[in-house]
């Protein structure tokens, strides 16, 4: 197995007591192995406005800060699509991916994170993914992957765009086509919703939307705003009906040949890469927001209520069908709706 390892010395970052200080506090770790770790990823490189680029960027100044390991980020796809850099992963051949979507296609009970209207704010669900629910799902996918997640990012809350007509209700989104994503969880939940999945690929969206194949179709605010959807579209619902996370993961067997000194400096730089992440998701939804108002489309911010007709007209078809999908693992659902029920305490 291939780790892209140059080679091992005695040499360390930090002789004689002295220590580095770094962002945040952290100081530097006692780094003996002279090792390049490949970072793979498919957003832009920029970290100013890329959640997986800020997360890949901040995760090098601190392993490189810390240690004498060196990180190599491949931005924006340069290594393959998410299953690509995923099953790379797992060769170690790039051991360190972030991905969002592509986690649940390696370790199905991620599946669950995607359930529709679970999560009320982003700050219920970073309660949840950073306690106990979150390293168990970690723990459990390591099993079944070979993949440690060393810290959740954030892609961010989904919302319902369309041409015809302003979406308050499930009512209203009946009749409506909408793209999704050819995955089988989006098609239950928009058919629960009283609308018309429409599975098309992301390349094939605008044109979708220009020609009228589809009504209308479902993203983060960023997303829609940074590829001109909004000018596609005069109506965008705030609904918030799935919280998508990014999965930072390493191959263990990598992570395990490194010293305990190195592993701890990749612990912590996850972490802060982690929430530099969010960050950047959270800045890109807020100013993403303004800016597709102040373009003309029509922003509808559902009440507590009215999400409470989408949850209860969008869950049970998508907890049905999941818990066939997952069979003996169909317990992850409950387990999640009581991590959720604590951390709302």
């Amino acid at each position: 197995m291939t780790f892209s390892i140059r080679g091992f010395s005695s040499r360390s970052l930090v002789k004689g007591g002295a220590t580095v200080s770094l962002i945040l506090g952290l100081t530097a770790g006692m780094a003996s192995a002279e090792t390049t770790i490949r970072f793979g990823h498919v957003d832009p490189a920029e970290w100013q406005t890329s959640k997986k680029g800020a997360a890949a960027q901040i995760f090098k100044n601190i392993v490189e800060g810390q240690s004498d390991m060196t990180v190599e980020i491949f931005p924006a796809g340069a290594l393959g699509n998410e299953s690509e850099l995923v099953q790379q992963a797992q060769e170690g051949i790039t051991p360190v991916v972030m991905v969002s979507g592509a986690m649940s296609k390696i370790c199905p009970v991620a599946q669950v994170l995607d359930i529709p209207y679970t999560f009320a704010s982003a700050t219920q669900a970073w309660a949840v993914l950073d306690g106990p629910f979150g390293q168990e799902l970690g723990d459990y996918c390591l099993e079944k992957t070979g993949l440690r997640t060393l810290a959740y990012g954030e892609t961010g809350f989904r919302n319902f765009t369309n041409n015809s007509h302003p979406i308050k209700t499930p009512e209203d989104m009946k009749g409506l086509k909408f793209r999704v994503q050819p995955i089988p969880l989006y098609v239950e939940m928009v058919k629960g919703l009283g609308g018309e999945p429409t599975p098309i690929a992301w390349t094939e969206l605008p044109t979708a939307l220009s020609t009228g194949v589809v009504d209308g179709q479902e993203n983060p605010v960023g997303v829609i705003y940074n590829n001109n959807l909004h000018k596609l579209q005069k109506y965008l619902t705030l609904d918030g009906h799935v919280y998508a996370a990014d999965f930072l993961l390493i191959n263990d067997e990598f992570f395990q040949s490194l010293s305990p000194e190195n592993q701890a400096v990749i612990a912590r730089a996850a972490k802060v890469a982690g929430t530099m992440g969010r960050a950047i998701q959270q800045f890109n939804t807020a100013e993403g927001v303004t800016k597709v108002a102040a373009e003309g489309m029509e922003v509808y911010t559902p009440t507590a209520e009215d999400l409470a007709k989408f949850r209860d007209a969008a869950q049970p078809a998508v907890k049905t069908w999941l818990a066939g999908e997952l069979g003996s693992d169909a317990a992850w659902i409950e387990k999640l709706d009581a991590a959720v029920a604590k951390a709302s305490n």
